[in-house]
């Protein structure tokens, strides 16, 4: 529970800085999207991880329980991996600056967390990994925060 506990306290006051001190033209080692298409894209999946956005479940079910195991893991996303809820193309910028992106991924994250506080039990449906409770929600935020952060070259 202590690492769940590291996990939480990760996203929410550290992983802003660390994008905070990411240049916003930074240099990405796979993918697509430039710091703050990523910055907007957290945002979304976000959203997702509270329920406030819901999106179609795209794995088989029978495939599930070994997503959910992956999961579980300290396994990190391998680059590249496909989304298949995303375009070729990255999405068209939201916010002015990466600032603003980083002040609405701060929102979301609170209210994530604000989410989860009154409703304890609660259960979403991720697109990918079926359904999650609060600790998976917050296992795969983490992964998915590095997952991006490493996209940028940050390791540590």
């Amino acid at each position: 529970m202590e690492q769940l506990a590291e996990k939480a306290q990760f996203l929410k006051s550290e992983y802003a800085k660390k994008l905070d001190a990411l240049d916003a033209n930074a240099e990405r080692k796979w993918g697509k999207m430039n710091v703050q298409q990523m910055i907007e894209h957290m945002s979304e999946y976000v959203r997702v991880g509270c329920g406030k956005d819901m999106l179609p479940l795209q794995t088989p079910e029978e495939h599930l329980p070994k997503y959910q195991e992956f999961l579980k893991t300290e396994k990190p996303f391998r680059e590249n991996t496909p989304n298949s809820l995303m375009s070729d193309i990255p999405a068209k910028l939201k916010h002015s600056s990466k600032e603003a992106a980083i002040e609405e991924l701060r929102a979301e994250l609170n209210n994530f967390f604000e989410t989860f506080k009154n409703e304890p039990d609660k259960k979403v449906i991720n697109p990918f990994f079926g359904e999650l409770n609060y600790d998976m929600s917050v296992q795969l935020l983490h992964k998915h925060a590095w997952h991006h952060l490493r996209q940028f070259g940050v390791d540590s």
